[in-house]
């Protein structure tokens, strides 16, 4: 099946592939994807704030933030400069939960607009360059903790990397920051299973996602969940199915909770994050190399720590 893209004379169109007979109840839906921004450098870490209804998503090598409104269609600049930030979420009040890479800090966006710094150290020594984040639903904060904003000036700040390993962390509501993994090579894309009860992060170089059990603020296992058969893994999610929605080289794989690639939608530009957001959260974002892109789908984004009963 072909999926045009709109306004882009350039790229006409790109290929939605079917590998099991479940994915044909996922994908249908618009027969085309739309590119809503193609202005970055090397975009990232796309996350909807339903209060805004709009797209916040991260321009990391232009030190810039930048804010697609869906009333209006309009991009502007949303923080710049921004230490170089990387992933973000939301927590449960619905505040912007960044990972700068440059600043090599994770902070938190008040709802006057402060930023409050949640961890830049472990015992005292300076984070690598945290890199994505997840929120789990009784507060804590999740994230990955790569060396990518300080091996060169390209993504952040040119500096020596003071922690020994790549680290996955775990920051309590009290603020007390914790090692949960440590035998990464360059932790990445990170996402919590519908009952919290698993963990999958990505390990990029190493071409795979890894599956944890979670036993309350403890990871266990960490097996190879899936290899990556078109480049390396980035950053992930999960629909309301509990399917995991992996950005890689190629473009955006969708995996059953039994490890099967469902199928796959190529894109033009090598993917690096995804996130769905849109009003019943049925609107799939991608960002990949220079631009957001963007498709209506026939299932839903997994709940979300913010969610209310």
């Amino acid at each position: 099946m072909t999926i045009t893209l709109t306004d882009t004379p350039a790229r006409s169109r790109a290929e939605l592939v079917t590998l099991d007979v479940r994915f044909a109840l996922v994908a249908r839906g618009d027969d085309y994807i739309e590119r809503l921004y193609d202005g970055g450098r090397w975009l990232e870490g796309p996350v909807y704030v339903p209060a805004w209804r709009s797209l916040v998503f991260s321009d990391i090598p232009n030190d810039r933030m930048l804010r697609w409104d869906e009333l209006s269609g309009a991009v502007s600049v949303f923080r710049q400069p921004a230490g170089y930030t990387n992933g973000n979420t939301l927590d449960g009040q619905g505040r912007l939960i960044s990972c700068e890479q440059g600043s090599r800090r994770v902070t938190r966006t008040e709802f006057d607009g402060s930023v409050t710094v949640l961890a830049s150290h472990l015992d005292g020594l300076r984070l690598n360059s945290p890199n994505d984040v997840v929120v789990r639903r009784d507060g804590s904060i999740w994230f990955t903790d790569p060396p990518y904003g300080i091996t060169s000036n390209y993504e952040g700040h040119a500096a020596q990397q003071e922690l020994p390993t790549c680290n996955v962390y775990r920051l309590s509501p009290a603020g007390e920051l914790t090692v949960v993994a440590d035998d990464f090579t360059r932790p990445n894309g990170l996402a919590f299973s519908l009952d919290e009860s698993r963990l999958y992060v990505v390990d990029t170089p190493a071409k795979h996602i890894r599956r944890f059990e979670v036993k309350d603020d403890r990871l266990v296992g960490g097996e190879v969940f899936v290899p990556c058969e078109a480049g390396m893994f980035d950053g992930i999610r999960l629909d309301a199915d509990g399917r995991i929605w992996a950005a890689t080289h190629e473009g955006v794989h969708c995996f059953d909770p039994d490890g099967t690639l469902l199928g796959k939608l190529l894109f033009p530009d090598v993917v690096s994050n995804l996130c769905f957001g849109g009003p019943k959260r049925n609107r799939l974002f991608v960002t990949a190399t220079t631009s957001v892109y963007s498709w209506l789908l026939t299932t839903d984004g997994a709940p979300q720590p913010y969610d209310r009963e």
